[in-house]
């Protein structure tokens, strides 16, 4: 009985990381989608970083996503910026654009 539940726990630990990892980058890609489609000057009347910074960062931590999916500090900062362009930064754009758009 002792020698299955660290062969569990491994499993456990590994479909949590593949489970947490494949919500990163669909959060990661809807922001970034998203970016990639607005307007740049709308960033600057924001008072946010610049769209190529915003598209840059979420970029490199969606490739870091996929690449390092074992390595969960990543994965949970690469949650966290997509949650602040996503709930931060998009309503902003949508203000300054009148609500109008397809997002």
């Amino acid at each position: 009985m002792g020698t299955s539940a660290p062969l569990f726990y491994g499993y456990v630990v590994l479909w949590i990381n593949v489970i947490v990892m494949l919500l990163s980058m669909g959060l990661l890609a809807v922001a970034l989608i998203h970016c990639l489609t607005q307007r740049g000057p709308a960033f600057q009347a924001l008072g946010t970083l610049p769209k190529g910074a915003w598209a840059g960062i979420l970029a490199v931590l969606l490739v870091l996503s996929g690449f390092l999916y074992n390595t969960l500090l990543i994965t949970m900062i690469a949650i966290a910026v997509a949650m602040v362009y996503l709930l931060d930064v998009r309503p902003g754009l949508k203000d300054i654009s009148d609500g109008k758009g397809f997002w």
